[in-house]
């Protein structure tokens, strides 16, 4: 039976107990965050990728001097922002 061959039905949640209801949902939750944390990736990989590799093949089998620094610089301010805005996102939580 293949994933999409899965389908829960309303009625066998019901038969669920809130414990197992509760671990359910954060089940969820978390595949959601790893799902969304997996397209994140994804999206900064393309566009680093774009703009700092400079040539149109990899000739020597690894990337030059500058396109690792751009590599490295472009995710260090990928992840520079993306922890600005959840420190963000909190102190906007905190205050109401």
């Amino acid at each position: 039976m293949s994933s999409s061959d899965f389908s829960i039905e309303q009625s066998d949640l019901e038969k669920l107990s809130d414990k197992d209801k509760t671990e359910l949902r954060q089940f969820f939750a978390n595949e959601e965050q790893r799902s969304r944390i997996q397209s994140q990736t994804h999206e900064l990989t393309g566009i680093c990728w774009k703009k700092c590799i400079t040539s149109s093949t990899i000739k020597s089998g690894a990337l030059d001097k500058g396109e690792q620094n751009c590599l490295a610089n472009c995710v260090d301010r990928f992840m520079d922002a993306n922890l600005a805005t959840m420190k963000h996102l909190a102190s906007m939580r905190q205050q109401h």
